[in-house]
């Protein structure tokens, strides 16, 4: 199961995530599919750092921890790799295809958001919620504003990565591809089931296989996103 996957040195606090994802993008090549990947969430990371420093939160203890418990489960799925074990189902298609020569920088990035936000998010809400003693509904708010922050970004992460205007063409199969997923209904289901997540905490056996296929779901909405393509 997912939530059998441990980090090496678990990280404490959002300085401590941001280090560790910088000399993970220090030491992998720039066109590593995971190294894509790390560089958005990277940005994301030291923006939400910078808004819970601006007094943007209502309450940055609670952004703060779900921060550094979503960003456990990214960072463990690279510890799992570089120890030898398999990652979640969700990673897998993004470290089996990171260095594929037909994989565009943009599937790379959007691949890692899938997993990332697909499943590892409503896990890290479980976390967070146990983590703090509270409900999912305590963290509502912060998860919404925190959502609403990434689904800005997506559109500024399209514009980045994609290859260039020729490929603007409703016909091109990257864009007939990519235009089939998006971020912001990824979030809404994430949040569902991290309610139904918590729901089902006293039922282990339920709540396991419940993250078990939520795992695999993920994972092969990821495999799709990373289809190679034709130059």
């Amino acid at each position: 199961m997912a939530q059998s996957v441990q980090l090496t040195h678990r990280p404490e606090t959002v300085d401590t995530v941001l280090a560790r994802m910088r000399v993970l993008g220090a030491t992998l090549p720039e066109q590593d599919g995971i190294a894509v990947f790390n560089r958005v969430y990277l940005a994301v990371t030291e923006e939400v750092d910078r808004l819970v420093d601006a007094g943007r939160f209502t309450d940055p203890r609670a952004v703060a921890t779900l921060d550094v418990r979503f960003a456990e489960r990214y960072l463990s799925a690279v510890d799992a790799v570089a120890g030898g074990r398999r990652p979640p189902a969700c990673w897998r298609p993004l470290f089996q295809f990171r260095r594929h020569p037909g994989v565009r920088p943009l599937q790379f990035a959007l691949a890692g958001i899938n997993a990332h936000i697909g499943h590892d998010l409503a896990l890290a809400v479980v976390d967070t919620c146990r983590a703090l003693e509270c409900e999912p509904t305590e963290l509502e708010d912060e998860f919404d504003r925190v959502g609403d922050l990434l689904v800005s970004l997506e559109e500024r992460i399209r514009e980045d990565l994609m290859p260039g205007p020729d490929l603007l063409q409703i016909a091109d199969p990257l864009t007939h591809l990519l235009g089939s997923w998006s971020l912001e209904r990824a979030r809404d289901a994430t949040w569902t089931a991290a309610r139904a997540l918590w729901a089902l905490r006293r039922l282990p056996d339920v709540a396991g296989e419940f993250t078990q296929r939520l795992d695999a779901a993920v994972g092969f909405a990821g495999r799709m996103l990373l289809t190679p393509l034709p130059d």
